[in-house]
């Protein structure tokens, strides 16, 4: 009783701090710049604050409807997650078009990367192609994003980047995707025994949690940001060895 309890109360309060997110992009006047982000808080509350719900209350939580509903959503937001991650890797290359060139090829090569590998699973599956292939397609998904999230965040303290909402909103996706992938280091890890099954339920919460606390605090505390103006000689070199 007082785990559902408290796993009610993780899931109103992510629905309470999604729509906090957007009325502060709205009172700060920063939905025009963050549209991406906007629009990601949007699709995040739009698909698991209601209809997963509504799904849920309609056709019960054993049901094999609301398992295809959970996972095909859960791809349209691993998804989003990429697109967003991408949208912060333009933003970090704003004043870089030639490092942006060469990441954009990275960010393609990724994805493809992701689609190849997650086709495997259909060479070894072939009574469930379709159910194996978009859990495995999300899961490999969110572990790139997780990467590349890293990626990005080295990225930007090496091109001393003078802009801390950017800062803030790159760590805030990094404990999003920390919580995807603890999810499945330990429901790997554990066969899914009832350890992991009692306690996966609050850890995916918990990190949606931490994540929109540090956006909420990106938009509200935070300057707009400003061109970089220090260690111009260092950056321009390592934008050259990137690219080259």
């Amino acid at each position: 009783m007082g785990g559902q309890f408290l796993i009610r109360g993780l899931q109103y309060g992510i629905y309470i701090l999604e729509g906090v997110v957007c009325v502060s992009l709205a009172s700060h006047g920063r939905w025009r710049r963050l549209k991406g982000l906007c629009l990601y808080v949007t699709l995040l509350f739009g698909l698991d604050g209601v209809a997963r719900s509504a799904v849920l209350n309609y056709f019960g939580w054993d049901s094999s409807q609301f398992r295809y509903f959970y996972w095909l959503t859960d791809v349209v937001l691993a998804l989003g997650a990429f697109l967003l991650t991408c949208s912060f890797f333009r933003r970090a290359c704003a004043r870089e078009e030639k490092l942006w060139f060469f990441v954009r090829k990275v960010l393609v090569f990724v994805f493809v990367l992701v689609i190849a590998v997650s086709a495997l699973v259909l060479t070894r599956h072939y009574s469930k192609l379709f159910t194996y292939f978009i859990i495995e397609f999300s899961q490999n998904l969110y572990f790139s994003c997780l990467i590349l999230n890293t990626m990005l965040y080295v990225m930007i303290q090496q091109l001393a980047i003078d802009d801390d909402e950017l800062g803030l909103l790159v760590c805030g996706m990094g404990v999003q995707f920390a919580g995807e992938a603890a999810f499945l280091a330990l429901f790997t890890l554990t066969a899914g025994d009832s350890f992991a099954r009692d306690l996966i339920p609050f850890l995916s919460p918990a990190c949606t949690l931490g994540m929109l606390l540090t956006w909420i605090y990106a938009i509200t505390k935070t300057t707009q940001a400003a061109p970089a103006r220090e260690q111009r000689g260092r950056r321009a070199s390592w934008v050259e060895a990137i690219a080259d």
